[in-house]
């Protein structure tokens, strides 16, 4: 896995092989970032990202300037890989041990960006779930968009879908705010 954009372009991590995660691949990661580079300044937000596995994403945005980054997944390990990179390479990542769902419920906070990669197997009616506790919760800020990576199989039926883009077997949909 490498870092392809910011301060740390180029620069590759070795996740440990033991690491329940699939890294988003760099051409999905590429037009991503490209999307939000058209609508965002990377230095203003504040981002949340749910199933962070590996911190691929959350070291892609702290490369990129951006000053507030959680990072929330329910493997231990994975946290404690993202929090000793995060460290090593001065990003501001809040590596945060806690399953998504319960963390969801119980969050206050709005962010600019939250992007979920969950498992490819998860559940529909799981993601759906998750989905409505985000706009429920009130956790995007007006202007904010929830990013979904998953399995091209996959669609979603929901008033705050946009639109999604296929990267071979992934998927990005994006959310909105309904009324955006």
């Amino acid at each position: 896995m490498r870092i392809i954009g910011g301060k740390h372009k180029g620069r590759k991590i070795h996740a440990p092989k033991n690491l329940p995660a699939r890294p988003t691949k760099d051409i999905t990661k590429e037009s991503l970032f490209n999307a939000l580079n058209n609508r965002y300044f990377f230095n203003e937000l504040k981002v949340l990202d749910l199933f962070a596995g590996t911190g691929n994403i959350s070291f892609e945005f702290g490369s990129r300037g951006t000053p507030e980054i959680t990072a929330v997944d329910k493997h231990k390990a994975s946290v404690q890989f993202i929090d000793k990179t995060a460290k090593q390479l001065d990003l501001p990542v809040l590596a945060i041990h806690a399953d998504v769902k319960d963390f969801l419920a119980s969050e206050h906070q709005k962010y600019d960006v939250i992007f979920m990669d969950p498992p490819y197997d998860m559940a529909e009616e799981k993601i759906e779930n998750l989905i409505q506790l985000i706009f429920q919760n009130e956790l995007l800020n007006p202007d904010g968009m929830l990013i979904i990576e998953h399995h091209k199989s996959r669609r979603f039926n929901h008033p705050a879908y946009k639109k999604s883009k296929t990267y071979g077997q992934s998927v990005l949909s994006f959310f909105e705010k309904p009324g955006q």
